[in-house]
């Protein structure tokens, strides 16, 4: 096979159809479309059927009250997914792979799940703080 140095810039191909339109549309198959009816076709079906599994296995460890969570934690993980799906197309790269994006991803997170478990163990929380074995006069300076 001969080929030139410029041949390893060119778009891959299958039978002739540039990858690169099949990997743009991909994220497209799966935002739900607007329809009155619960499941309208074989896409509407596929789309149900990833969400519920992607649901389902972020939500299997959690307890009934950590459910509520389940919006958040299956939207942010699709989210990523396609992200990081859409770094594999050639000349572009990955946004998380940028300190900027993962702060703003990660920041609010971290902070939404600490003042949570702040307001409802507040000792339990405070107890995180803490190696294990502090002495007890210690043990207010350690928090603060």
């Amino acid at each position: 096979m001969n080929l030139s140095f410029f041949d390893q810039f060119s778009s891959p191909s299958l039978l002739g159809i540039p990858l690169i339109l099949i990997s743009m549309t991909f994220p497209a198959l799966l935002l739900p479309s607007l329809d009155n009816r619960w499941i309208t076709n074989r896409l509407s079906t596929l789309q149900l059927w990833f969400i519920n599994l992607v649901t389902k296995q972020l939500m299997m460890p959690l307890d009934k009250k950590g459910h509520k969570w389940a919006l958040i934690l299956t939207s942010l993980m699709i989210f990523l997914l396609l992200i990081n799906l859409l770094g594999l197309l050639p000349y572009t790269f990955t946004p998380t792979t940028q300190l900027s994006m993962n702060l703003a991803l990660a920041f609010p997170l971290w902070l939404a799940t600490l003042l949570t478990g702040l307001r409802n163990q507040p000792s339990a929380s405070l107890g995180h703080l803490l190696p294990e074995g502090t002495p007890t006069p210690l043990i207010p300076a350690l928090i603060l």
